[in-house]
């Protein structure tokens, strides 16, 4: 196998590009076999295997840098830069990343997992190539999603401006292009991209310019054609009014053309952006009938494209996906927003029943949660639904545009917490800390599914900013109640008494603080539990009542520890003349957390019963 040559990217340029289309599918069916097995991107990944090879082919890494956008679809870089023997361990505990990771191989130029990033990291790379006078090229290669950022046009308007030699291939598996248009500007745009032909525009040009009283209206004219000519057959237009040069849309399988444009573009001057069309899910059937399916999978039967049974609990995504949608129906005022996410934030729901109150604003998490905030402004109430990690990417915008205007918008965070095999870019352990300290900002967090239900209804009754974070995954299979009641804000409840010390515990380290409390008991500590239900406002009288009557306190969060909920009790003792109480803090050390499962996650970090039964334990001896 072709396959079993390839250590690093030197390898590949061994093979003729005869060679390539059999290595391609040996890629393909090596990536299906793995995926299917541990889970993982698999659609993007599968449309991306000739263009990955391509790149690798016609230039040369870790001195040219590729920058992946997300890292969705890397599977096959990786594979060509020596991770072939531990692919199998991608996004497994202790394993390889499933996205490229500057630590991980020399190849991986930038570190990626949220969206949009790749255009201004490789014009950073780009500007520290000229100004150490190398001539090394950077490559970012992007995707039709991920090119909907904000971001990604500000990388874009800088290096338009700069005019430096940055390639910007966009990935696009989404946009409908006939394909007799596409074979004609892939013909076209080969041609145009010779050495030959570029110094004949250039002579022309020159040429033209220089003829006395007509010259310069001579070659207006001919650059209208031209944009004309492009504008119709091809969408670069936008483009090249940016400052770059448009060639595409290029066929993404054919590797003999991809091949021929990289190579007569290497030693192309300004920026140049190169519009690729590929087929996500290619050459897997399932996948290519439904790429959404196939974006991120866990295991799956290869032969069918199915996966195994679901669990019949409830996820804490449908649940609120579902009640969004009860509570829509009964007031009209209820409208819901996602950046690119409908399926994963459960507003797949709400898009269905109320298509006309559903906003997908793409990947622009800044632009979501300010458009939310326009909406409030004129007497909605928008539930935002945007995972922890990437809410970190609109903070300006929860400050500037909703807590200081109090605005009631509702920000539901789904996968608050540790989100298992997507590591560090994906765990959400640090929304408290980053919000608690706005004004006017309610945070709540529920100890199962069904107190989130109470939560959303209570959000949107308080006409105010309100965070309402939940973890990723399935609930604890508790009965959901029907009639939904408001929860009084700021209180939490008391779950067990205890006399030795008191577990003060939010949002999905409740039940596990029970759980710790009972066993506890087993060994003679009786140790109460608070559900705090809210971060901010706290519930003072509750929990100093409690502390003062044990005078030890355990807090534990499945959140960063600075900043975090324990601060915030340790803020309110202190406040309270309480310092004196002892106090231990459990939650996310001050470090990167890599991915693993869930659970092997939390009792790394003992937040799950068996650390906090073991703290206590320890916190009681001293």
């Amino acid at each position: 196998m072709l396959l079993e040559t390839i250590q690093q990217p030197a390898d590949l340029k061994k093979l003729s590009v005869a060679q390539l289309p059999q290595l391609a599918e040996e890629i393909r069916e090596f990536l299906l076999q793995t995926v299917s097995e541990t889970g993982g991107h698999l659609g993007s990944n599968l449309g991306a295997v000739e263009l990955t090879l391509a790149l690798h082919y016609c230039f040369n890494t870790p001195n040219d840098k590729i920058v992946w956008d997300v890292g969705h679809q890397a599977y096959t870089h990786k594979l060509l830069t020596g991770r072939r023997d531990r692919f199998s361990t991608q996004r497994q505990y202790k394993g390889i990343s499933g996205f490229p990771k500057r630590s991980e191989s020399e190849h991986d130029a930038f570190g990626v997992g949220h969206a949009s990033t790749s255009i201004s990291a490789a014009l950073g790379m780009t500007v520290a190539n000229d100004l150490d006078h190398r001539h090394n090229r950077a490559i970012a290669v992007i995707g039709d999603g991920s090119l909907t950022g904000g971001i990604a046009f500000e990388g874009l308007n800088q290096t338009g401006h700069l005019k430096k030699n940055l390639i910007v291939v966009l990935n696009d598996n989404e946009m409908s292009i006939s394909k007799n248009v596409g074979a004609f500007s892939a013909f076209i745009s080969r041609k145009m991209t010779t050495r030959y032909f570029r110094d004949l525009k250039r002579e022309m040009q020159g040429l033209i310019s220089s003829i006395p009283a007509f010259g310069k209206d001579i070659l207006k004219f001919a650059k209208r054609a031209e944009n004309s000519l492009k504008g119709f057959l091809t969408p670069g237009a936008l483009f090249e009014a940016m400052g770059f040069d448009y060639l595409g849309p290029l066929d993404g399988h054919d590797l003999p053309s991809l091949i021929e444009v990289f190579q007569s573009v290497n030693d192309y001057d300004g920026p140049l952006f190169v519009h690729v069309m590929t087929t996500k899910g290619k050459g897997y059937r399932p996948a290519e009938e439904k790429p959404s399916k196939f974006h991120g999978v866990g295991a799956f039967d290869l032969s069918t494209g199915k996966a195994p049974p679901k669990a019949a609990t409830l996820s804490y995504t449908e649940v609120f996906g579902r009640t969004l949608v009860e509570l829509a129906q009964q007031d009209p005022k209820v409208v819901a927003i996602t950046a690119a996410m409908p399926d994963g934030t459960g507003l797949n729901f709400f898009a269905e029943a109320l298509p006309d109150r559903f906003f997908d604003v793409g990947i622009a998490e800044q632009h979501g949660v300010c458009f939310a905030a326009g909406l409030a402004a004129d007497g909605y109430k928008p539930v935002a639904a945007i995972y922890s990690t990437f809410m970190q990417r609109a903070y300006d915008q929860v400050f500037h545009d909703i807590c200081l205007q109090h605005l009631p918008v509702v920000i539901a965070m789904d996968r608050g917490g540790l989100v298992g095999d997507d590591g560090p870019t994906h765990h959400g352990v640090f929304d408290l800390s980053f919000l608690r300290h706005l004004p006017g900002l309610t945070i709540m967090a529920p100890k199962d599914e069904n107190e989130l239900r109470h939560m959303l209804k209570t959000a949107l009754a308080m006409n105010a900013p309100v965070a309402l974070r939940y973890p990723r995954g399935a609930g604890y299979g508790v009965e959901l109640d029907h009639e939904l009641t408001l929860l009084p804000v700021g209180k939490g409840e008391l779950l067990r008494e205890g006399t030795d010390l008191t577990i003060v515990a939010i949002g999905s380290t409740v039940i596990p603080a029970l759980q710790a409390a009972q066993a506890l008991a087993d060994q003679g500590i009786s140790a109460g539990v608070i559900n705090a239900r809210f971060v901010k406002p706290l519930d003072a009288d509750l929990i100093l009542g409690q502390v003062r009557a044990t005078g030890r306190i355990i807090t534990v969060e499945e959140n960063a520890l600075q900043g975090g909920f324990g601060s915030a009790v340790l803020e309110l003792l202190y406040d309270h003349n309480a310092s004196q109480v002892r106090i231990k803090r459990l939650g996310i050390p001050d470090q990167y957390i890599e991915q693993g499962t869930q659970a092997q996650l939390r009792s790394d970090v003992g937040i799950d019963a068996d650390g906090i039964e073991a703290a206590a334990v320890a916190f009681m001896q001293r």
